[in-house]
């Protein structure tokens, strides 16, 4: 088998990838390895060079390697082959099949599961500004090394089969007691674990909807919720989001022009710390909403992702309910550890027999061990010492990047709080962001946190990942090659 990843220089006779090119270099790597193969000059069969490999010869970051190698699967011109790498195809002509037009160029979606994607780059990548993570050396790995081995010497029979249905009852008791401290009254039997907060979206979605029906949504908003709404065949109605929470006139108006057989059922919403703006729901807006959720009949799930990052004091719709209609959501992926994958749901308790019914469909049970760690943690106080040093640790990270922003001419259009910042630079931050990709920086245009797609010079950053200030060089340097969006 031709391999030609061994080879020592870039392809033959080829100019060095351009900068200031109209193709991104993704595009150019891309088109360079297409036009070989469709030469023939690399035979079906042969493996293409490493990531690592092509990106020391051409000189350009590994994301972008990765990012030209996608698109050449999906030109169907290589495949990918666990463990071994990217081979390139036979023609579909040999196999008798027609000849398809070549497929033309166009920019490499910044998506959400581009995001996703990037969260399991290897240890000591660079940080990225887009993705919505703390910094591994900001996490205690002994902190959960002795939690696993606190719990390991306190296995019992149990433990060697599946695990309670709900989720292991000594971390939901655990977990009422967190939720008390929020103000939300939850019994230990209200609450059911899942395999991380998005899974308790889910269940939750599946548990109240069937496709077609319609959901309200915050815009700006979480764009892998809208992308995750949208696999499930629901109808997404954006709610403008301010500084105190939803547009209360526009999500009026909203509902009423909706057909009754189409009004909403569900509202999704990030109360606080909102994802990408920082901002909290306040006390009024939190009393209007659940107004008008009794008045249209709707339910109201809870998103509280970012509740270790917060004081504790913020208005909680779910308390102000009492869980009469609101179902509360959250996990400990942003203050713990990403790879443990425990989250949970509080429902009122009618719904809750049905949402077990649907975790055992998807999942069955979840982890005995994680769980009874994390309840471990929550019972000694290991989490709550945790998160305090981790918010003093934001809370420097915020101040340094905020600076580092506004020195490098960006501005914010929300008051800096929390995890992320909403941040405005002038320029169209889809084409920003590809540019920043081919030098190896992942942004979040500020496009993906529309429901529907619209330019906007918005993006969202990471406040724990952008202190570096090579980041906001690269970034001013490749604003300076674009036009203001207008």
């Amino acid at each position: 088998m031709l391999d030609v990843s061994r080879e020592s220089h870039p392809i033959p006779g080829a100019a060095p990838l351009s900068r200031q090119s109209d193709a991104t270099l993704t595009e150019q790597l891309a088109a360079r390895f297409a036009e070989r193969i469709r030469a023939r000059l690399l035979a079906p069969g042969a493996r293409l060079p490493s990531v690592r490999e092509c990106a020391r010869r051409h000189e350009v970051s590994p994301t972008t390697v990765v990012a030209a190698y996608d698109q050449l699967l999906a030109q169907g011109l290589v495949e990918a082959r666990a463990q071994r790498g990217f081979f390139v195809r036979a023609p579909l002509a040999d196999t008798g099949a027609p000849r398809l037009a070549p497929t033309p160029r166009s920019p490499l979606p910044i998506s959400a599961t581009t995001l996703i994607r990037g969260m399991f780059q290897p240890p000591g990548a660079q940080p990225m500004p887009g993705l919505g993570t703390l910094p591994a050396d900001w996490l205690d790995a002994p902190l959960l090394a002795s939690a696993m081995r606190k719990v390991s010497t306190q296995l019992g029979r149990s433990t060697l089969q599946y695990g309670e249905p709900a989720g292991e009852a000594r971390l939901r008791r655990a977990l009422a007691a967190r939720l008390a401290e929020h103000g939300i009254a939850a019994r230990a039997d209200q609450i059911v674990t899942t395999v991380g907060a998005t899974h308790a979206l889910d269940v939750v979605t599946r548990t109240l909807l069937k496709p077609g029906d319609s959901v309200l949504v915050d815009e700006p908003g979480w764009s892998v919720e809208y992308a995750r709404l949208a696999a499930l065949g629901l109808r997404v109605l954006p709610v403008p989001r301010g500084p105190e929470g939803p547009d209360l006139a526009a999500m009026q108006r909203l509902i009423e022009a909706q057909p009754e057989a189409a009004k909403p059922r569900l509202y999704v919403t990030v109360s606080v710390l909102h994802n990408p703006t920082g901002a909290s729901l306040s006390l009024q807006s939190a009393h209007k909403v659940l107004q008008l959720a009794a008045a249209h009949d709707f339910a109201i799930v809870e998103d509280d992702t970012y509740a270790h990052l917060a004081p504790t004091h913020l208005p909680r719709l779910a308390a102000l309910d009492a869980l009469e209609r609101t179902i509360y959501v959250s996990g400990f992926s942003k203050i713990l550890t990403p790879s443990w994958r425990v989250g949970f749901l509080a429902a009122p308790s009618r719904w809750v027999d049905r949402m077990i019914d649907t975790k055992l469909l998807s999942t069955l049970t979840t982890p005995s061990m994680t769980e009874l760690a994390l309840a471990h943690c929550l019972e000694q106080g290991l989490l709550r010492r945790h998160a305090e040093r981790i918010q003093r640790l934001l809370d420097a990270a915020r101040s340094r990047s905020v600076e580092l922003a506004r020195s490098h001419g960006c501005r914010f259009a929300a008051e800096p709080r929390g995890l992320f910042g909403w941040v405005d630079t002038g320029v169209d931050t889809e084409r920003l962001a590809q540019r920043m990709h081919d030098d190896g920086w992942l942004i979040a245009p500020g496009a993906l946190f529309h429901a529907t797609h619209r330019p906007t010079t918005l993006m969202r950053i990471n406040f724990a990942t952008t202190q570096d200030a090579r980041f906001w060089q690269a970034l001013q340097a490749a604003r300076a090659g674009l036009q203001p969006l207008s």
